[in-house]
């Protein structure tokens, strides 16, 4: 683990990818194969206990998160915050040190606020591992690390010939950012970024990309289309018209696919809005890859907790 791994007091971190090089994210990615081909050693964090702790509701991220510990023969404790003594006003970090008190050693993190788990692994022990699984807006870097997976078995390990589309609200995106930070630490060839202008951020976040409005035009002869979720709150804000609107501009349709490339494939982190930014046609399709992400998670995140914990 390096440049992406925050080293402090003797301990390891997944905090974002924002630093990642690309031999160190191939490293990853390839260990990462080897586990979802079914090559580990279910002993390998034997003795070691792995804490999901998680202030924000999740499904995919926080059962994948278990049985990767789980297969690598880790005790696995389930941190619930809705039954937990944070909802008696204990903080965050209260928590993390009890439960590290208890001789914990790893702990899966997830927070709506931007920042929590790096300010949470700066007062963590020497030896004590922590996993970003998602904060805020900012990162979810295994969900980054799956996508990257994903996209290397069904196109290769050259991203340099890789065009890839990103669709939707990138701004307020946690896995935007991470997906973003892999794809340009990889080398691929183009990105392009496209959604409605009040959903794209305007901080940086797509420096080295094309950014554009025009779905249609964003779509000729990509590799690989990218979508996102369109959470509802964002027509509250007025930052969408309606769902409707929406979906006529930018929900991904197997009419508009046509335009991708013939092999071209389709992401989406989940949960899907199914009729608004995709159809049930393209996310049931040959071309989709949504449930491989799933599948994939699972290694990907074998590979992180390996690479923290064992040793």
């Amino acid at each position: 683990m390096t440049t992406y791994v925050s080293a402090d007091g003797g301990s390891r971190h997944l905090l974002s990818l924002r630093d990642a090089s690309r031999d160190s994210l191939d490293a990853l990615l390839i260990r990462a194969q080897a586990f979802a081909e079914g090559h580990y050693d279910s002993r390998a964090l034997a003795g070691i206990a792995v804490c999901t702790l998680f202030f924000e509701p999740s499904t995919r991220t926080r059962l994948s998160f278990q049985l990767a510990a789980q297969q690598l023969g880790a005790h696995i404790l389930n941190f619930d915050a809705s039954t937990s003594s944070t909802s008696k006003g204990e903080t965050a970090l209260d928590t993390l040190k009890n439960i590290e008190a208890m001789g914990v050693r790893g702990f899966v993190i997830r927070h709506r606020e931007d920042g929590a788990v790096a300010g949470l692994a700066a007062h963590a022990r020497p030896g004590t591992c922590l996993v970003n699984a998602g904060d805020g807006r900012s990162s979810h870097p295994t969900q980054g690390l799956l996508d990257m997976l994903t996209l290397r078995q069904a196109k290769g390990s050259d991203f340099s010939r890789l065009r890839v589309a990103m669709v939707g609200d990138i701004k307020h995106s946690r896995v935007a950012r991470s997906d973003l930070q892999a794809l340009k630490a990889l080398g691929a060839a183009e990105i392009r970024a496209v959604g409605p202008a009040s959903l794209l951020p305007d901080d940086g976040t797509l420096d080295g990309c094309s950014v554009g409005h025009d779905l249609d035009a964003a779509l000729e002869g990509v590799d690989a289309v990218m979508m996102l979720r369109l959470q509802r709150e964002r027509m509250e804000e007025g930052l969408v018209a309606s769902l409707d609107d929406y979906h006529r501009d930018y929900g991904l349709t197997a009419g508009r696919l046509k335009r991708a490339a013939p092999d071209a494939v389709v992401m989406h982190p989940g949960p899907m809005n199914r009729g608004v930014e995709i159809t049930d046609e393209v996310a049931d399709g040959p071309q989709s890859l949504i449930l491989t992400q799933v599948a994939n998670g699972v290694a990907a995140r074998m590979a992180v907790l390996e690479a923290l914990l064992k040793g």
